[in-house]
């Protein structure tokens, strides 16, 4: 097993890196280029090296009050190369890691857990475990299931978009710093900045990274002004050929159904295409548990932690 250099990834690096995930087929979000880069932060960072050419490793480097969670996650190849445990125990012990995060229950279904269990410990991640609907469930919303959420948006539309006090927009580079505008009194609002290195802080990096990004990482948002000033904004980007990542919802809670109504237009508007969206994991909070199982997924993904035996 040839490794080339490990190196950060960083944006310069999406197009270089782009094609080793085109046709990747691992479910989680955690395996979006576009998630690794956005979220590249203080906290930690993302690292890459080329394997033999046809694959590549990812790590995820910790600073020091997290080193213990420093980590890799299954190579992507467009070859669809995948790696039994063996070699992952190699590519492992060369790069200097102990566990493997991320990996799928396909992996461990394929490989066998007898066989895993004699190289890794598997332990269940279930805090990490992303939510997946069908993206025709989330963009028309019917049944007497969605009838609270359709409900609301029949409020919100009542209130804003019929009164021509509501619009939404793509978000583009001359709304880019109206929405930033957006993410950073939505912040105020929930002190993100309390402590720099919790989740809450993280995200709101992440988020002003993709706002500015954009483009160049070929993700895709929408913005709703409500009288003219940006309330609410939704990103996604592409995860594999069927799914999309919806990466960032976020909207002011004083407008009565905002949320309900930018979550269907973002179905609807951003992930042509797909038939399902991943709105990734609940991170053991249960009001976003409470969130997202309200919108009934049809899939919860398991996923699975490994860490080396010796």
């Amino acid at each position: 097993m040839k490794i080339g250099s490990f190196s950060p990834i960083t944006l310069s690096d999406y197009p270089t890196l782009k094609p080793f995930f085109n046709d990747q087929s691992f479910p989680l979000c955690a395996y979006s280029l576009s998630s690794l880069i956005v979220w590249s932060t203080k906290l930690f960072q993302p690292y890459s090296a080329v394997i033999d050419g046809d694959a590549l490793a990812i790590a995820l480097e910790y600073n020091a009050i997290y080193e213990q969670n420093r980590h890799l996650i299954l190579p992507v190849s467009p070859e669809g190369r995948t790696f039994p445990p063996e070699e992952l125990k190699s590519l492992a012990q060369k790069l200097g890691f102990t566990s493997f995060w991320f990996v799928t229950k396909e992996y461990i279904e394929d490989f066998k857990e007898e066989r895993i269990g004699k190289i890794f410990a598997i332990e269940s991640q279930s805090q990490l475990e992303d939510y997946v609907y069908l993206r025709e469930d989330l963009a028309q919303l019917k049944g007497n299931r969605y009838a609270k959420k359709r409900n609301l948006i029949r409020q919100f539309e009542r209130e804003y978009t019929l009164r021509n006090r509501a619009a939404v927009e793509p978000i583009t580079a001359d709304s880019a710093q109206a929405c930033i505008d957006f993410v950073e009194e939505w912040c105020r609002q929930r002190n993100c900045d309390v402590d720099p290195d919790e989740d809450l802080a993280c995200e709101k990096i992440a988020a002003i990274n993709s706002i500015r990004w954009i483009e160049e990482m070929e993700m895709r948002g929408i913005l709703i002004r409500i009288d003219g000033k940006v309330c609410a904004i939704g990103i996604s980007s592409q995860l594999k050929a069927d799914t999309g990542v919806f990466h960032f919802e976020k909207a002011f809670t004083q407008y009565k159904g905002l949320y309900q109504y930018l979550d269907r237009e973002c179905a609807r508007r951003l992930f042509d295409g797909c038939i399902y969206i991943n709105k990734e994991s609940d991170m053991d909070i249960p009001e976003l548990e409470k969130a997202k199982r309200s919108y009934h997924p049809v899939e919860i993904v398991p996923c699975f932690k490994l860490t080396l035996l010796e």
